[in-house]
């Protein structure tokens, strides 16, 4: 087929179908200029036009109101990655396998990959030329042998996939949770506090995938978060620091696929967790990372054995790519704060960041503890002043007002929104003490409500561990926006409500 020939010109068109992650093209199947049969054996077609190429999967549509015969549909994200106007003119040929496939095959047979074949691997992953069974077969046969040094591979091939942030400073901080705790804001309240006190942190945050918020989820009921590179390096030199969407900076985009195809197959190993995190941090132009690792009986990580396994790896891929790592197990047993779900989360931080009487103590500890930990990464500050300076920025509403500009720097969001005007209280079936809160479950619970799609959806908590409770008194208040989300959400909580109360007191 002569690619390059006049005559096998197709018009661009831009369909307003959201395909997530994947490349889709459409084909008309009475195609002036190509045979559609001719694509069906491999599916996957190269584009190419004004030295462009995209590999796509093609469908062949029998509708002209779809594309005509002498067009090309791209899917929002293709026509987005492209980079060319409606009515460009392309051409198509059939995709060629990636050769890295022949590595793939190595490691479903048990064999040890080297820094290359991995590179390979994950450029062929980032480019869209692996088929999502393809994808999973990658992460099946990494989850059952994977060595140290695959790890450590793993982490430079992804950072090195994408966008690479490097920034004009001695120390740039950064700071991630590994996850499992609803409610967990901190970042929110962290990043202002080392901001006022000078540090830069640029922190890039994700959206929620299997949780009731992400950080970028949560910052976007007060601040506009998909910000270009310009704009988000317009914002860090301005301020500091930002809270933004890291899938909008393209940073260690093969992690991304990745953890699309991983999430509804459960996979979660320790070794891609390491990958995973810190090649986003490497991407980012990170020096100091502090990990916040949650310990509980329904958090990720669940006993000290494997918190100390998790750290080991941790420190073994930070001290190879030059990030110094500091990790801090916390207290995993429930949700941190009161809201489960964006609006309510953020009203938490921001009670946080005023000094309000009514903000949540534990969501403010913890904020603290943490903010001082990455504040005595300055040199000027004296060993063990770091909790009191961050308590000092709080206090004085420096801290506040670093949120402040970080929010105007970024773009206000515009309006308010409310908590989900559907509620229904859930009743403590007993006088008692609540002695357990299953955080998976609130969780469940929260996204069933509507969280993050909803913003005010979520669930607002009452009583935590350890409070006295009378039998008919409300334990949380769930709050949804439409009612079907609404019945999902009571039918879940009536079958378990995710507090176990002890006897009377």
């Amino acid at each position: 087929m002569a690619a390059g020939s006049i005559t096998k010109m197709l018009k661009l068109k831009r369909i307003a179908i959201d395909t997530y992650r994947d490349n889709v093209a459409f084909l008309a199947r009475n195609c002036h200029h190509y045979r559609p049969e001719e694509f069906q054996a491999l599916r996957k077609i190269e584009i190419s036009g004004d030295n462009r190429h995209l590999l796509a999967t093609l469908l062949v549509t029998d509708d002209e109101a779809i594309v005509g015969p002498d067009e090309l549909g791209l899917s929002e994200q293709a026509f987005r990655r492209m980079e060319l106007k409606e009515g460009s003119t392309v051409t198509i040929m059939p995709a060629e396998p990636p050769e890295s496939l022949e590595f793939l095959r190595e490691k479903i047979h048990g064999h040890t990959l080297d820094m290359g074949q991995i590179r390979s691997i994950i450029t062929d992953i980032a480019g869209y030329r692996y088929s999502e069974r393809e994808i999973a077969a990658f992460l099946v046969s990494c989850a059952g042998f994977m060595t140290t040094h695959e790890m450590l591979s793993l982490t430079r091939a992804m950072a090195e996939a994408g966008t690479r942030l490097h920034w004009d400073a001695p120390a740039v901080v950064d700071k991630h949770c590994i996850g499992g705790i609803p409610g967990n804001r901190t970042s929110m309240i962290i990043v202002p506090i080392v901001a006022a006190h000078g540090l830069k942190i640029p922190k890039t945050s994700s959206r929620a995938i299997t949780s009731p918020a992400g950080t970028a989820d949560t910052m976007e009921v007060l601040a506009r978060v998909d910000l270009s590179l310009p704009e988000m390096r317009r914002v860090v030199e301005e301020c500091n620091g930002c809270i933004v969407w890291g899938g909008h900076v393209n940073l260690s985009p093969a992690d991304d696929i990745l953890i699309s195809v991983e999430r509804p197959l459960a996979i979660d190993t320790r070794e891609q967790m390491v990958a995973s995190i810190l090649s986003k941090k490497l991407a980012a132009g990170s020096t100091h990372l502090l990990i916040d690792m949650p310990l509980g009986p329904s958090a990720k990580v669940r006993d000290h054995a494997d918190a100390l396994r998790l750290r080991k790896l941790f420190e073994f891929v930070g001290d190879q790519i030059g990030l110094a790592i500091e990790v801090i197990v916390t207290d995993g047993e429930q949700p941190v704060g009161r809201g489960i779900g964006p609006v309510l989360e953020a009203r938490d931080v921001m009670q946080v960041l005023q000094n309000d009487p009514a903000a949540p103590a534990d969501l403010r500890e913890k904020s603290l503890r943490m903010a001082g930990s990455l504040l005595e990464t300055d040199p000027a500050l004296r060993g063990g002043a770091g909790y009191a300076r961050a308590k000092e920025l709080l206090a004085s509403g420096a801290a506040l007002a670093a949120m402040e500009r970080i929010i105007t720097a970024q773009g206000k969001a515009a309006g308010d929104v409310c908590p989900g005007n559907l509620t229904h209280d859930i009743l403590s079936p007993r006088d008692g003490t609540v002695l357990a809160i299953d955080c998976y479950r609130l969780a469940r619970l929260a996204r069933l409500a509507g969280a993050p799609m909803d913003k005010g959806a979520g669930i607002d908590l009452y009583r935590k561990i350890g409070d006295v409770v009378s039998a008919g008194e409300p334990l949380y208040r769930i709050h949804a926006c439409f009612n079907s989300d609404y019945n999902f959400a009571v039918k879940f909580a009536s079958e378990g409500s995710g507090y176990v109360i002890g006897g009377a007191a």
